[in-house]
């Protein structure tokens, strides 16, 4: 057993962290057992317990759990990337949240992570051209998580999605690597256009509470937007906006503002 640990931490070193945290689990917390096997130690890798996880959280009376599965297992099959985006979110989010002290509870208890997953296996549906089936994702990732993202929308590695309560992101939006937004932050339109319309958010930017960046606009790498901040006009990178309208209040503070996740304004690491 021993052997096989070390050698699956060589290979796989996430998912080998999140084996050996949920066997302690289920030694501290017996009657956790149950939900703890069936959703990490039954699975021989992290892309069969993700597509338990997810299949799990949305399958409903129009589409079986059964059916779910073998959906997501043909995803994480047919791209590995979609695996390797969720290792690095799983990590991000252990780095960056406070609250999570252990690998395995983005996957057991955060809804952010989870419903970020279920975004990236609904984006690889609308990519096949399997447009309805991405919408039955989208609309049951919103029903379960209250998080709102359109199939369509590109998201890049190491998202940390800290609460996740009431997140929107738009059809055409773009969401940079390592970046790191609270809850009630919407990438939306400014109209009914049908064209590109959406933000892009560059890498490395952090995204306070409930702030709207609406339109095509810009949001460059390792800016901060404040919370409660309404950004309607193009951002450069390495700086800090705030207010409604927002404005470039001064420079990020540091060099990684979705890492520090530092939000005071005038503050700099």
């Amino acid at each position: 057993m021993a052997q096989e640990r070390a050698k699956l931490a060589q290979i796989d070193p996430v998912w080998a962290r999140i084996k050996a945290e949920a066997e302690d689990a289920v030694k501290t917390e017996p009657l956790l057992g149950g939900m703890v096997h069936y959703s990490i130690l039954h699975h021989p890798s992290l892309e069969r317990a993700l597509s338990y996880r997810i299949s799990l959280k949305l399958a409903n009376g129009e589409m079986s759990e059964q059916i779910l599965r073998e959906i997501c297992d043909e995803a994480y099959g047919a791209d590995p990337e979609l695996a390797v985006a969720a290792r690095a979110d799983i990590v991000a989010t252990h780095d960056r949240d406070p609250a999570c002290h252990r690998f395995l509870q983005p996957l057991l208890f955060f809804k952010g992570f989870q419903a970020v997953q279920a975004h990236r296996i609904g984006h690889w549906l609308w990519l096949q051209g399997r447009k309805d089936l991405a919408s039955f994702f989208q609309m049951r990732s919103s029903e379960m998580f209250g998080i709102d993202i359109h199939p369509a929308a590109r998201v890049g590695r190491g998202i940390m999605i800290d609460h996740a309560h009431s997140i929107v992101i738009g059809e055409t939006a773009v969401v940079g690597d390592n970046v790191s937004m609270l809850h009630s932050v919407t990438l939306g339109g400014t109209g009914k256009e049908d064209e590109d319309r959406h933000p892009k958010i560059g890498d490395g930017v952090l995204i306070g509470a409930g702030a709207k960046v609406l339109g095509n606009i810009r949001v460059g790498k390792c800016s901060r937007i404040a919370a409660g901040s309404v950004v309607l006009k193009e951002v450069p990178p390495c700086s800090t906006v705030a207010g409604v309208p927002a404005r470039i209040v001064g420079e990020a503070g540091c060099d990684q503002p979705s890492v520090e996740m530092d939000q005071l304004l005038g503050s700099s690491k």
